[in-house]
């Protein structure tokens, strides 16, 4: 609450308001998706909610860090970091102040697949701080400033990350089971990539990603259809129609182990991560492989994976392994950290937990138990205003649909026990695990 305190009333109003929308929502089901097509043409999914002074928009393009040409990587996640250092005619510090003076939330994401913003404000601020909004989404400004000092924050975070051991045996593993491909190459850039980057680097990733071909956007809160159609053509109307023209990437192909790499690190953990080929999200049985890696992997302290590692034999805090859908390519990855003298224990018990899963598949039991978990959590993936229109803006990228909310748990209540065994069956393979560890791993063959 001391942090709360220190807020501007108006800003501590908007924190306030931000998580109150799900206490008027019962259930994952409980509001109507409307699309809703500007007079431009321009379409969103909204959710109306007039009960709490308070909009939130999420939005997004296709084409992020896996575009960033060679030699300028990190410059789409350089990009996120300079969007609110001015825009139009208005200074990075005339922004800011404007920005805090009308309370609203602003905020950038570099994804692989995708380049996503997020945008909150109070409804009686909605005109002005969309007048920003579109400021920045039309008009960004790169001034030297600004981006020397941003450019320092962000050779701060390579250094971070290249001693992070987590972030290395992540990066060294996406290296080599996607070697040469855009996906295995450092989002956030090296040391010599961001200290190349440049104001026009920045003006070309601006106009490579936003235009309006490839334009999604959700909206949720306190604003009819209506109203968002006008809304819309204002912040987005004037991108470009199409982004300038690109080659299309092909599927990333991963490459099959067994393969073990040890980086070694003086430490006295060791981190491991693991994994092989998946599903993309458009498989036609990607939500029996959902519920059957649930219980394998995913689940938390319920799963196998859980169970044998960490409460049977107190390996570690946390062991995680489950499904990792991109746009070209499924993944199907795991994680743990053990102490160096059990790393070999505790892998090899990943993967005699892995093949006995895949031989045998869960029980009965299981399958109902991970069903009444994944149906019965749904709905609080949908918390809030910024919750839901972040959850309808998923579904747009992953093309369920706009009916996906309200079938999503029928379609996982309809998951047989055949149906997940033979999911085990066809995508666990310990035998051809790529595994990295960072650390001085005893054991580990």
């Amino acid at each position: 609450m001391e942090f709360m305190n220190r807020l501007p009333m108006s800003l501590r109003a908007l924190v306030l308001f931000a998580g109150l929308f799900f206490a008027s929502v019962t259930g994952a089901n409980a509001f109507t998706i409307q699309e809703v097509t500007s007079p431009g043409g321009i379409k969103a999914w909204l959710v109306e909610e007039h009960a709490i002074p308070l909009l939130a928009m999420n939005y997004s393009f296709r084409g992020g860090t896996e575009r960033d040409p060679a030699g300028k990587e990190g410059v789409s996640e350089f990009l996120t970091g300079m969007m609110d250092e001015g825009a139009g005619e208005m200074l990075s510090a005339e922004f800011q102040k404007k920005r805090d003076e009308l309370a609203f939330r602003m905020s950038f994401d570099a994804g692989t697949d995708f380049f996503e913003g997020g945008f909150q404000t109070l409804t009686r601020n909605r005109d002005a701080a969309t007048d920003l909004l579109k400021l920045v989404v039309t008009a960004p400004r790169f001034d030297a400033e600004p981006l020397e000092r941003v450019r320092q924050q962000y050779l701060l975070n390579v250094k971070e990350t290249d001693q992070d051991p987590s972030s290395m045996a992540w990066q060294a593993w996406i290296e080599d089971i996607l070697p040469g491909d855009p996906y295995s190459r450092r989002d956030g850039g090296t040391e010599a990539t961001i200290t190349a980057i440049t104001a026009d680097d920045l003006h070309a990733a601006h106009r490579r990603i936003f235009n309006r071909d490839t334009l999604q956007v959700s909206v949720v809160g306190d604003i009819s259809a209506k109203e968002l159609g006008p809304l819309l053509d204002k912040v987005f109307g004037t991108l470009p129609e199409e982004a300038p023209e690109q080659p299309e990437l092909p599927e990333a192909k991963p490459v099959m182990g067994p393969k073990v790499k040890i980086i070694d690190r003086d430490m006295p953990q060791s981190v491991i991560v693991f994994g092989t080929d998946g599903i993309k999200r458009d498989d036609p049985d990607f939500i029996p492989a959902f519920v059957m890696s649930e219980i394998l992997g995913s689940g938390g302290l319920t799963s196998r994976l859980s169970e044998e590692i960490r409460e049977k034999r107190g390996l570690t805090y946390g062991v995680s392994y489950g499904l990792s859908p991109m746009g070209r390519v499924g993944l199907y990855t795991g994680s743990l950290q053990t102490k160096n003298e059990s790393a070999g224990e505790a892998l090899d018990a990943a993967r005699e937990v892995i093949r006995k899963y895949a031989e045998e598949g869960p029980s009965q039991q299981d399958l109902d138990d991970a069903k009444t978990f994944l149906t019965g959590s749904y709905a609080l993936r949908f918390s809030s205003n910024a919750a839901i229109a972040n959850q309808l803006l998923g579904i747009q990228q992953q093309n369920l649909g706009i009916d996906y909310v309200e079938k999503r748990n029928s379609l996982v209540g309809a998951v047989t026990l055949d149906q997940v065994k033979a999911q085990a069956k066809r995508l666990l393979h310990p035998d051809r695990l790529i595994v990295t560890v960072v650390g001085q791993p005893q054991g580990v063959k």
